[in-house]
């Protein structure tokens, strides 16, 4: 069960921020926290794996704070999501023996990332009076979720 609720919280990172969550789970693969070594998602450990999605979340956060950044909400940002909860939970699922199972429980926590997040930051913001607050508040919770996810202290 325990298996399942770790794909559900990665994929939630995702709906919040894309890149953020295969970030945390390719690091976790690449210094062994979490063994993907003879599964089909073996690559997400490789050496230059955690680097080449670390730089991806890094621009996504970047580019998250330009006004002219799309809603998550539309097509291509959701799906992106989507994707990303899809990849991640079934690196959690691979590494307990439930690949698809993961990967299903990634999407669902994809869903509810995104429009969870759109939801809260909107209500943030709107407290706060702008953006900018709200969407580092979102950055440090991907973060700091993220890493508690990958890192088996959750």
């Amino acid at each position: 069960m325990t298996l399942y609720v770790l794909a559900l919280l990665i994929g939630v990172i995702a709906g919040l921020r894309a890149m953020t969550a295969p970030a945390a789970v390719s690091w976790a693969a690449h210094l062994g926290w979490l063994p993907l070594t003879n599964t089909p998602l073996a690559f997400m450990g490789w050496a230059y794996t955690p680097y080449i999605f670390t730089l991806l979340a890094l621009v996504e956060f970047v580019t998250d704070q330009l006004p002219q950044t799309p809603s998550r909400k539309v097509p291509q940002q959701f799906g992106a999501r989507i994707i990303s909860g899809a990849l991640c939970g079934a690196c959690i699922g691979a590494a307990g023996g439930s690949l698809v199972g993961g990967l299903v429980v990634g999407v669902v926590g994809a869903v509810i990332g995104t429009l969870g997040g759109a939801a809260a930051r909107g209500a943030l913001a709107r407290s706060f009076g702008k953006d900018l607050p709200a969407a580092l508040i979102e950055d440090v919770v991907a973060v700091v979720g993220a890493y508690f996810i990958v890192s088996g202290q959750l």
